[in-house]
Parts: structure tokens; C-alpha cells; sequence
């Protein structure tokens, strides 16, 4: 089995209990320390037939990285205040994050290669001599090896890495830093070291709960990872935006788009199928699509923070304000009578709106002419544009004088959707796509440049 030997032997005190009949021990560790004294059967820490793990996804853990910090960040600024010292400094960095309510990691389940008898368990006792729990002695040598958390425990070795490297550094990463900033203001503020050294001070205090299986083999693990990753539900996709309070786009759509009324749609928890029965509303999930691809050119919202919003929060209002004008948006049966209610037209606008605020092609004037001029377009479903690939050359230089200049080539899979019975356009579900061939159309409309000539009016790879 996995051998591994890391420092002298450790003793913890632990609840013992029967998880579905199988003896296993909770403890709680420090994130310090339970980085120390664990490690991940993955296939780049074992040989393969004793893998037990999935790759390492380190984007995810980077965001769980940033997760924590501002858990730790957060658990800082507490102890300040309880001092009754003033929190002016952690208030500053936690709304440049982008604070939460609250924070919790939830337990990590390893496997502890050893039987109880090895572990010498002593019992700990109250009062009136009843066992409340037990003190076990890892021998030197011993692994706590993570059967579930491994992209958690990878985030606590960033963070503290992180944090070491500030406080070594006094300034923050050029690149991949976990806090915000933007590529001008790397060095520390007044007041950010001292703030920094607590928070190093308090990921040494911050624990996390953990659950050990005791002599497990590697086929026991696979399965107890299986069991773990794949028999619990996921949250719907609209309930758990409504329920999030800490992301700032999330925060945005709730307290502009819905509170300040500035969306002229209702906001549904599912999208309607029926175009029939469709009352105008739009899905939360979309909601949030669009809002990503405004706000941070993405496709999901998990990697924003503040900063993303404040820089695109005049833009973003304006461009709701406008699509909220589009006639027949957010009116009753909006999708059979306007394609700018089906989400990958916005999407489209979205995108536009990004490129010209803060892309590479970031251009004020034109930023201008999209906003103005998303009232000038037409949206409904009569418009020849949308079937540009279903037209003849003939019929495009007849009816689209000059798009052709704008849109990709017809080599490959351009199959954006199509007419239905009656005419209406819809769009294909390849979402990621066909939005960028739309703004190729509505660049092309307001006479926007076109992403396929560069600068010098030649041909760009399309």
C-alpha cells in the first residue's frame, strides 16, 4: 500500500462512530497541518494500479483557493472587530473580493492505511467518566490519504502559498495572484501587509473537519469516491444562482436587473419550451450566461469579482436598458414575435458589448454605436440576415449587400438553426457557436468593423 514519510508521529484527538457500520474517526485539523500530513492518489503521486483519484483539476481548486482566502480573510476582519480595533483595511480587501455571509468547508474523507489497534487509541474521558472521545497516535510514516477533497486540499496550498508570498514579497503575483488586482497595482496598500500577516496567522488557526476510514484498500477507495462524487443530487442551475448572494454578477442581476427594475422581463426559474405559452420571461440560467459573457467575457460567472462589475456596470445598464426597449421583449408570446428573446441573440449583444468596453478591441465609439443602435436593428423574425447560409450568393448580394465581408466562410459546420412551420427563426442550441456569427451580423447592421479584417483592411482568419 501507499507509503509515504513525512516528519515524526503525530497524536489527535477523534470522535470514533459507525458511518453505515464502518468504523471511522472525525477530527479536525488545522489547513496547515492537514495539507502536512495528507496526499492525493492521483496519477501523479502513485503507480497506476494503485490510482485512486481523478486528474487534478487546478482551475477548480483556484477557485476554491480564492474561496478560502476569503474565508480566512473574513475570519480576520472578526477577530478585529472583536478586539474593537478598527476593520477599515479587511472591509477594503473583502469588497474587493467580494465578501459572503458565510463560509464553511464541508468535511474531507480520507483513508488512514492502518487498523484501529495500530492508531493506540486512549480513551478520553468527562466528568463522570464517560468516553467523549479518543487520542490516536499516528506512527511516524503514516498518510492520511484523501479519498474526497483533493482539489480542496490543492486550494490550501495555494492559499498559503499565496499568502507566503505576499508577506515575503510585499506586493501581490503579476499573474495568478488569488486576490484582484488590476496589472498596475501589484504593491500593497497602507495598512495591507499587517492585515496580510493576520490572515496568514488565522489559515494556521481556521480548521477543517475530517472523516477517516480506517485499512481501506485502493478498490475500497475507488468505490468510496464513486459513491461520494456520484449518489448526491445536483443543485438546479436556477435555484442555486437565486440562493447566491456573494457573486457580484449574481449580486448585480438581483439588485439592478430585478430590485431597480431595469430588466423588462420577468426572471423565470426554467426556460419555457412552449413559444406558445411563453409570457415574455427569461430563465435565471440565461440570465446569468449573459451576464457572464457581458461582464467577464465568459461563459460562467465563478471567476467574477467586483472589479469585473464596476468596470462594465455603466455599459451593462445601458445594455439592458436598450434590449429591454427591443419591441415585443418581455411582452407576452416575446419569442414568437421577437428573436431577441431567445438567449443566444443576447448573448450575441453581450459579447459585443464586452469586445467594445474592455476587449482588445475596446473602442468608445463604437461601444456608442452598439448601444444606440441596438434600437435601429431588426429583431423580428422577417429578417433575411438570419438566414444568410440558407441564401445563394446571389440572393446575399441581392438582399445583404456586403455581409459576406463580415461572416465566417461556409466551409465547415455553420448550421446556426432555422425556420420552423410558420417561419419563425430559431436558433441551434451550439449556443457558443452561433453567438459570435450573430454579432458578426449586427456588427455588419451598424456598420461596426468586422472581426475579419484586421486593422489594415485584410482578410483575418476567420
Amino acid at each position: 500500500m501507499y507509503k509515504t514519510a513525512f516528519g515524526a508521529s503525530t497524536r489527535e484527538d477523534v470522535f470514533g462512530s459507525f458511518n453505515l457500520g464502518q468504523e471511522t474517526l472525525t477530527m479536525s485539523l488545522p489547513l496547515s497541518q492537514f495539507v502536512e500530513i495528507t496526499d492525493v492518489a492521483n496519477a501523479s503521486g502513485v503507480v497506476p494500479e494503485e490510482i485512486a483519484q481523478r486528474e487534478l483539476d487546478r482551475a477548480h481548486a483556484t477557485g476554491l483557493a480564492v474561496y478560502i482566502l476569503k474565508g480566512v480573510l473574513h475570519a480576520a476582519r472578526n477577530e478585529v472587530k472583536r478586539r474593537g480595533e478598527d476593520t477599515a483595511v479587511y472591509d477594503k480587501l473583502l469588497e474587493r473580493m467580494g465578501d459572503r455571509r458565510h463560509y464553511s468547508l464541508q468535511p474531507i474523507v480520507v483513508s488512514i492505511p492502518a487498523k484501529l489497534e495500530d492508531l493506540d487509541p486512549k480513551p478520553i474521558k468527562d466528568a463522570n467518566d464517560t468516553v467523549v472521545a479518543y487520542r490516536i497516535t499516528l506512527p511516524l510514516g503514516t498518510v492520511l490519504w484523501v479519498v474526497d477533497g483533493q482539489h480542496r486540499r490543492y486550494a490550501m496550498t495555494l492559499l498559503l502559498d499565496f499568502l507566503k508570498f505576499v508577506i515575503n514579497n510585499r506586493a501581490y503575483q503579476k499573474k495568478g495572484s488569488l486576490y484582484p488586482v488590476d496589472k498596475e497595482e501589484t504593491e500593497l496598500q497602507a495598512g495591507d501587509l499587517a492585515a496580510w500577516r493576520l490572515v496568514h496567522q488565522m489559515a494556521g488557526a481556521c480548521t477543517v473537519a475530517v472523516e477517516a476510514h480506517l485499512n481501506l484498500t485502493v478498490d475500497e477507495q475507488r468505490q468510496l469516491f464513486h459513491d461520494l462524487n456520484n449518489l448526491g443530487k445536483k443543485v438546479a442551475a436556477g435555484t442555486s444562482f437565486d440562493f447566491d448572494s456573494s457573486n457580484p454578477v449574481n449580486n448585480f442581476i438581483k439588485q439592478v436587473l430585478i430590485e431597480e427594475g431595469v430588466l423588462g422581463a420577468e426572471v423565470d426559474e426554467k426556460d419555457v419550451t412552449d413559444w406558445a405559452k411563453h409570457e415574455g420571461s427569461i430563465a435565471r440560467k440565461d440570465l446569468v450566461a449573459i451576464c457572464s459573457i457581458l461582464f467577464l467575457n465568459k461563459t460562467n460567472a465563478r471567476t467574477a469579482t467586483p472589479l469585473h462589475v464596476l468596470h462594465m456596470e455603466e455599459p451593462a445598464r445601458r445594455f439592458w436598458e436598450q434590449v429591454s426597449n427591443i419591441p415585443g421583449f418581455g411582452e407576452l408570446q416575446a419569442k414568437l414575435n421577437t428573436v431577441a428573446a431567445q438567449p443566444v441573440v443576447l448573448k450575441a449583444l453581450a459579447k459585443l458589448t464586452y469586445d467594445f468596453a474592455r476587449g482588445r478591441a475596446a473602442n468608445p465609439e463604437h461601444l456608442e454605436r452598439l448601444l444606440d443602435g441596438i434600437g435601429e436593428i431588426d429583431f423580428s423574425h422577417d429578417n433575411p440576415m438570419w438566414d444568410y447560409y440558407d441564401l445563394t450568393p446571389e440572393e446575399r448580394r441581392r438582399k445583404l449587400p456586403g455581409l459576406d465581408r463580415y461572416m465566417p466562410s461556409d466551409e465547415g459546420n455553420r448550421d446556426i438553426g432555422g425556420r420552423d412551420e410558420s417561419g419563425r427563426m430559431r436558433f441551434g442550441a451550439k449556443h457558443n457557436d452561433i453567438y459570435p456569427i450573430i454579432g458578426d451580423m449586427i456588427r455588419w447592421r451598424l456598420d461596426l468593423p468586422s472581426r475579419h479584417v484586421d486593422d489594415k483592411g485584410e482578410a483575418a482568419a476567420a
